[in-house]
């Protein structure tokens, strides 16, 4: 099987399944296309409030890049455009306003690692398996990665993590912040459902103001958006749903929003 990108929709709830579970979900040139498409189609649809990214079943979240392609895909000349395609899906996921979770069982390698690391919030299993094994295989690693790598676990950290290339448990990416929570392997799923239902029931125009300043904090000051972060938090205030919000907090009832 070539594997394939796929999108569950539950409600609220969009789940963007990486489906290639005969490679541990390995990531082929296709899928990172279909990765692309499936974020912005995702980013478009109004009915979603939440993304979860995941693997399919539990052996894997995604292990990485499927090495078995390199030779014709990511070597010489067309190692560029193989790695422009990367560039292209890991931007179309960050650019996803709606807040973005990853449901991590069992190996997140590589490739696999760089995706989680562009959803808000990570939860992993208690067999989660982590490393970023560019070194073992000679290639040249995005910059814009490695920065993410740093803002999430620090600069010492993300050193020691790269120029090792060792692999490392659940609990030591809790310890370094790559990951919210280690849940045991039975209950993630359960615990990821339920956050996702406390985040869906928020307003979304809130929720995309909130990521749109995360984000431009993230940024170097001479890349900074100050007028468009403002412009989406002045929507809040302007939204039907904040006078929901209001009215549901006098009347001491639950709020019902609608992302308008």
């Amino acid at each position: 099987m070539p594997g394939r990108i796929r999108i569950e929709r539950h409600g609220p709830r969009a789940d963007l399944v990486f489906d290639h579970p005969e490679r541990r979900n390995a990531v082929t040139a296709d899928m990172w296309r279909a990765l692309s498409a499936a974020a912005l189609e995702l980013e478009a649809d109004a009915s979603v409030r939440v993304v979860v990214l995941r693997g399919e079943g539990e052996l894997a979240f995604v292990s990485g890049a499927d090495i078995s392609q390199f030779e014709a895909e990511r070597s010489g000349q067309s190692a560029f455009a193989y790695n422009a395609e990367n560039d292209i899906a890991f931007d179309a996921l960050a650019a996803i306003g709606k807040p973005v979770l990853a449901s991590i069982h069992g190996f997140c390698i590589g490739g696999g690692c760089a995706i989680a690391l562009q959803a808000d919030l990570r939860y992993c299993a208690d067999d989660a398996v982590f490393a970023i094994p560019a070194a073992r295989l000679g290639l040249g690693y995005a910059a814009k990665g490695l920065a993410t790598l740093e803002r999430i676990v620090g600069l010492p950290q993300a050193k020691e993590l790269f120029l090792t290339a060792r692999r490392f448990d659940a609990q030591e990416a809790l310890a370094l912040g790559l990951v919210n929570r280690v849940l045991p392997k039975a209950g993630l799923d359960a615990f990821v459902a339920e956050v996702v239902g406390q985040i869906a029931d928020n307003a979304p125009l809130t929720l995309r103001a909130a990521k749109a300043a995360f984000a431009d904090a993230g940024r170097p000051e001479s890349a900074r958006e100050p007028e468009r972060v403002e412009a989406a938090i002045r929507a809040c205030f302007e939204s039907d749903d904040y006078a929901e919000g209001v009215r549901a907090f006098m009347a001491k009832r639950r709020p019902v929003f609608q992302g308008r």
